[in-house]
């Protein structure tokens, strides 16, 4: 059983069929597709070099744009130690440079919470938590975070979080999974935001 399916228990069968099985996930078969974001968006001019210095890690990045390629690929992995894990693959193709969005999920079953660990080697941390729309369309918020450095976690004061809020849907008529994703701090407003639409393909 993925993490998601463990996560969400009977709310998963609510979700719409096609996010159930993309959110299936088998150990070792991953899900790969290939999409359009219609928008890509960052914050203040003054974020840039925050941006670029995360962009090492294979985490956010400056770069704005329309109409812009990209991937994904999520492949479920079963751990030495037993626990499963979920490694994420976003890939975005700008016309000058290509920048990737990496992060390894995992599930905390006592809180009831996904723990993401963004970039590569991972830089921060961040509780999420999935919820099921009436529409069966995937609902994911960020939670507690913290700086990773080492082997240490450093707590972020709530006031300067990254808040995250991501919603995936399916368009039965055009058979397109859908993104939108906007990321934003209570005293900066925006840090990042993308929308977009990806097909899967085989792998």
């Amino acid at each position: 059983m993925t993490i998601y399916q463990n996560l969400l228990g009977e709310e998963f069968h609510k979700l719409h069929p096609k996010l159930q099985a993309r959110y299936a996930l088998p150990i070792d078969v991953p899900f790969f597709a290939i999409g359009m974001m219609s928008k890509i968006e960052t914050g203040a001019r003054w974020l840039t070099p925050f941006l670029k210095f995360a962009s090492n890690w294979k985490f956010l990045f400056p770069e704005n744009g329309q109409d812009v390629p990209f991937t994904i690929k999520n492949t479920c992995k079963l751990l030495p130690n037993g626990e499963v894990e979920v490694y994420w693959e976003r890939t975005f193709y700008f016309k000058e440079r290509t920048r990737c969005f990496n992060a390894c999920m995992s599930i905390d079953t006592k809180r009831k919470v996904v723990k993401d660990y963004l970039g590569e080697p991972s830089l921060l941390y961040s509780d999420l938590t999935f919820d099921v729309t009436k529409e069966g369309r995937l609902l994911i918020r960020s939670g507690f975070q913290s700086v990773v450095i080492g082997e240490f976690e450093v707590p972020i004061p709530r006031v300067l979080e990254g808040r995250v809020i991501v919603e995936e849907g399916y368009d039965e008529v055009r058979e397109l999974f859908s993104i939108h994703v906007f990321i934003h701090n209570p005293i900066i407003g925006k840090v990042m935001a993308y929308a977009g639409e990806f097909k899967e393909q085989s792998f």
